[in-house]
């Protein structure tokens, strides 16, 4: 900035210093550090301190993307042709082409073949018969690739918009809707390119999501990983759409149940955190540390560590607040329902209703789903902790919320059924009551659209750790162990 010698920018400068030394924004009492810079002349002055400390890190930054790096190149043909340098700047454009077409820039190859259009209209190279049907062959494929690629990107942000929404497919209505939508907006037509598969595979992965189909979640979490492992130069390219890839790959896992497959992601997704790629810029670094502290805490309920998940706690509470500006209300509230269960698993019901109020005490409509479990495991905490008087409150509170939301299911009006009779009962004659309850909601396990309660909610190892009398993480606990004697036995 001070190779700029003008007056403005000596201001500029001057407000970046008397800034950079407040520990907090105080008006008047930078317009008396900085006297130079009037009352009137203070937005402007910030505004024009705002572009140069963009303009100086776009040029100090070593870590350019590819975007970043084709933007450069276009500019540099743009000086080149006001220059009336046309065969340097038709080289130029050559370099931007073979750069793009590598990443899959389409829309920078639009660009440049738009730029070279406008050259050879010159009649300056003497090439036209040849490189009119080359560019216009070329031009039209991509016009058609990119049109393509911004309908399925379209689908798959609708289809995350819709479980941003509502969560997990509610009913039969909720199925044939989203199934409706795919088939009115999945194209058939769908070429090869990078980008058409990508969010091709991202569209069949919240339609499988939404609709619980776990299997299909998994199958097509796979193929967005491998595409990005197959074309590694995306990886740098697209460093977040892979991240979020690996992200779902080990939900799928862990939806699935599968311990040892879970284990190893995390261990790969470990090593790719720690690389140049993602600690070197901060947009990297936050989302992927949070998929990865969001897998390990799943990884702790599939082997019931709970107690080990709850070192995790005070760091993450550090990073929601450190980081809380940069993320969603979404993955704050998730981050806040699985420490809550963490806390609930592991006996301490008292914490994990102080972190289930932190959700239910948000005013907002997004995720009606976790909004509801978290109210279901409110519940279920204050039963643990005897507050009787409360319960029978809070039933009547949340079951009309929960039927207002239309998010009933069999599972939840057999725990609603219970939890009323449950006050009836004293310790001695309850046993029985848990033992049909857990008979009842063990048959609708393999029911698709009752399946969601048990994604959100582990209620058939609360049940069997009431009638056994141990706590949840000890149940669990017992069945990983169990299945990994059965594996290796066999």
């Amino acid at each position: 900035m001070k190779r700029n010698s003008g007056s403005e920018s000596f201001k500029s400068i001057q407000l970046f210093d008397a800034l950079d030394k407040m520990q907090e924004y105080d008006e008047a009492l930078l317009l008396k550090k900085v006297p130079s810079v009037s009352k009137a002349q203070l937005s402007n002055t910030k505004a024009l301190l705002y572009r140069q400390i963009l303009s100086s890190l776009r040029v100090l930054k070593e870590d350019r993307n590819i975007d970043q790096q084709l933007h450069e190149m276009l500019d540099f043909a743009r000086i080149l042709y006001n220059k009336g340098l046309y065969h340097q700047t038709l080289k130029m454009l050559e370099k931007i082409k073979d750069m793009a077409r590598t990443h899959y820039q389409l829309t920078y190859l639009q660009q440049a073949l738009f730029f070279e259009k406008k050259i050879e209209a010159l009649y300056i190279t003497r090439s036209l018969t040849t490189k009119a049907d080359e560019l216009t062959d070329e031009s039209q494929k991509v016009n058609t690739t990119i049109s393509s690629i911004n309908s399925l990107s379209n689908l798959t942000l609708q289809l995350y918009g819709w479980y941003i929404q509502n969560g997990h497919a509610r009913n039969e209505k909720d199925m044939k809707v989203v199934q409706a939508f795919m088939d009115l907006h999945l194209k058939t037509d769908i070429g090869d390119s990078f980008y058409e598969k990508a969010y091709l595979y991202q569209s069949y992965v919240w339609y499988a999501y939404i609709r619980l189909d776990f299997l299909m979640y998994y199958r097509y979490s796979q193929k967005w990983v491998d595409l990005f492992e197959q074309n590694p130069k995306m990886i740098e390219a697209e460093t977040i759409m892979y991240a979020k890839g690996m992200h779902n790959l080990m939900a799928a896992h862990f939806n699935l149940l599968n311990h040892d497959k879970l284990a190893a992601t995390i261990k790969k997704f470990k090593k790719f955190a720690q690389s140049s790629l993602v600690q070197n810029i901060d947009n990297n670094r936050i989302v992927t540390y949070v998929y990865l502290y969001t897998a390990v805490i799943n990884l702790h309920f599939l082997e019931g560590t709970f107690q080990k998940g709850l070192k995790m706690v005070p760091f993450l509470e550090e990073m929601l607040v450190k980081y809380g500006k940069y993320l969603d209300r979404h993955r704050v509230m998730v981050f806040y329902y699985k420490i809550a269960c963490l806390y609930f698993g592991s006996g301490d019901n008292s914490k994990a209703i102080d972190y289930l109020n932190r959700i239910i005490n948000q005013r907002d409509d997004l995720r009606t789903d976790l909004q509801c479990y978290s109210r279901l495991l409110h519940l279920i905490a204050h039963y643990e902790l005897k507050n009787y008087n409360l319960l029978e409150y809070l039933i009547k509170s949340v079951y009309r919320y929960m039927a207002k939301m239309q998010n009933l299911s069999k599972v939840e009006e057999e725990i609603f059924a219970f939890l009323r009779r449950a006050l009836k009962f004293n310790e001695k004659t309850i046993r029985p009551e848990f033992e049909k309850l857990l008979a009842k909601l063990k048959k609708y396990q393999e029911n698709r659209l009752e399946a969601r309660a048990f994604a959100y909610l582990d209620v058939i190892s609360w049940l069997e750790s009431k009638i056994s009398g141990i706590n949840v993480q000890d149940v669990i606990r017992s069945k990983y162990l169990r299945a990994k004697r059965g594996k290796y036995t066999r």
